[in-house]
């Protein structure tokens, strides 16, 4: 027993000391990191601000979006972080808070990604099916939507929690964000099952993107102006981008990349904080305009 207790720890204090080592800086990546730092804080922050000041919560549309700013916002505060390991190759915070930072990147992919649907599904009913749709996009129906959103992901962050921890007890050079010769050979389960996720989230845009043009080409005539359908366009091809340029390549690389290849797929997908705010601007035809400035019938898109 005491032979036991000494070897383990041994290995935990050579584990700490690893820890504190200093590995190679990326300046590169800090940088890229850097500027995304810089641009999606402010964005989001303030998209944020002006969702709850001048707009309704009572659209379900705004309640996505709302919650699509809160995760953008939590990875951009989290981005200091990994600005600060790229740059100087060391991590003192130890591996509860990499363990945290890391989780709050991957639940941001999680949540816009699921969100980003949401809202292509709302705008779907909204234009396809304006009518019938009418019961099911309440603001009550959308902030269910959310919460089993937030529940969800929230669920998942255990299992990869615990394949995080392993992968950092099994490490000897001290990481955080760069944990790839950490892992065992064999993929995670959860890298197979977000693949899946993910490609069947992209179906359902494309569906819904199909969809819609469809309906906006044939009843031309009958629609808002032209200006409003190359907005409602604008929302689906943004959507569809943030899909194909920063959530699919991740997962695929996840899959088939090894080592440090797999950063520039990082930077990508981390992106997306700074392009959600495009989305904002498109989907609301009235962003800048405050509440009582608002048409109730836009109010209630």
């Amino acid at each position: 027993f005491d032979k036991h207790y000494t070897i383990t720890q041994r290995h935990f204090f050579s584990h700490q000391v690893d820890m504190n080592n200093a590995v190679e800086p990326e300046p590169v990546y800090a940088a890229v990191f850097g500027c995304i730092m810089v641009f999606g804080l402010p964005l989001n922050a303030v998209s944020l601000w002006i969702l709850l000041r001048r707009h309704s919560l009572k659209s379900p549309n705004v309640v996505f979006m709302v919650n699509l700013a809160i995760s953008d916002l939590l990875l951009a505060i989290s981005l200091p972080m990994r600005v600060y390991f790229y740059a100087t190759g060391t991590w003192p915070l130890g591996p509860s808070v990499c363990i945290l930072t890391t989780e709050i990147y991957r639940k941001n992919i999680s949540c816009s990604s699921i969100l980003i649907t949401f809202i292509s599904v709302d705008r779907l009913l909204a234009v396809v099916y304006p009518l019938r749709s009418c019961h099911l996009r309440t603001s009550s129906n959308a902030w269910k939507a959310v919460a089993l959103v937030w529940l969800f992901v929230l669920v998942v962050t255990i299992p990869h929690s615990v394949s995080f921890s392993r992968a950092l007890n099994n490490c000897t050079v001290p990481v955080c964000f760069d944990y790839h010769h950490c892992w065992t050979p064999y993929k995670p389960a959860w890298v197979y099952f977000y693949v899946v996720f993910v490609f069947i989230l992209l179906a359902v845009n494309i569906v819904c993107t199909t969809l819609v043009s469809w309906t906006l080409r044939s009843h031309l005539t009958d629609s808002a102006k032209a200006s409003n359908k190359v907005n409602v366009m604008l929302i689906f091809v943004m959507n569809l981008v943030m899909f194909t340029v920063c959530f699919i390549p991740l997962y695929v690389g996840l899959l088939t990349s090894k080592g440090t290849a797999i950063r520039p797929l990082v930077c990508l997908a981390t992106m997306n904080c700074c392009l959600d705010p495009l989305l904002y601007y498109f989907s609301l035809d009235n962003f800048w305009k405050k509440k009582e400035d608002v048409d109730p019938a836009i109010r209630t898109e």
